[in-house]
């Protein structure tokens, strides 16, 4: 056995500078120089079950899961997707510093309890998707009813509109959104 003063050191130097870990292969291919792969997750809240905390952690899960970087989760503190003015909501979205957050991730998700036409105008869902596409941004959304035709779909500039009801449902569509996007 080799006496201790003549083992080498594994001790770090405070100013050494580790190389960093190779990246999973997943995540190596999915690099692209100057494109970020990070979503950002919008939700209000899906009725008092479901909360905007846990609307988002769960689509955040399953985005995660299906190999995606943990994306940025904007809760939506808003109590009623339809109940809400125009002004009210970009009041929150300028607080939330969304502009900025949305311009860095690769997509916008939205997330709401219910898409419908006749309560489209002056919805956080119309908000969001309108400066996404004015943004150059892809968004999506997750509902737990839909009630748009594709023609109103297509007006929002949603790339698609996943269903989920619960917070397993949500984690799934995470996943499904993490092989999509």
């Amino acid at each position: 056995m080799t006496p201790r003063s003549e083992r080498p050191s594994t001790r770090k130097h405070p100013d050494a500078i580790s190389a960093p870990a190779a990246a999973p292969a997943a995540s190596r291919e999915r690099r692209v120089v100057g494109v970020s792969w990070r979503l950002l997750i919008a939700c209000a809240p899906f009725g008092p079950r479901l909360p905007d905390t846990t609307v988002a952690g769960a689509i955040a899960r399953g985005v995660q899961d299906g190999g995606l970087p943990e994306p940025d989760v904007c809760a939506l503190p808003l109590p009623n997707e339809n109940g809400e003015d125009g002004e009210h909501i970009r009041r929150v979205l300028h607080e939330l510093d969304f502009d900025e957050r949305m311009r860095h991730a690769r997509a916008v998700v939205v997330g709401v309890a219910r898409l419908e036409e006749r309560t489209l105008a002056g919805s956080v869902t119309f908000e969001i998707a309108t400066r996404a596409r004015q943004g150059g941004v892809p968004a999506y959304a997750v509902t737990a009813e839909n009630a748009l035709d594709s023609f109103d779909a297509r007006i929002l500039d949603l790339q698609l509109i996943l269903q989920a009801r619960s917070r397993a449902a949500l984690t799934a569509m995470g996943r499904e959104l993490a092989r999509i996007v």
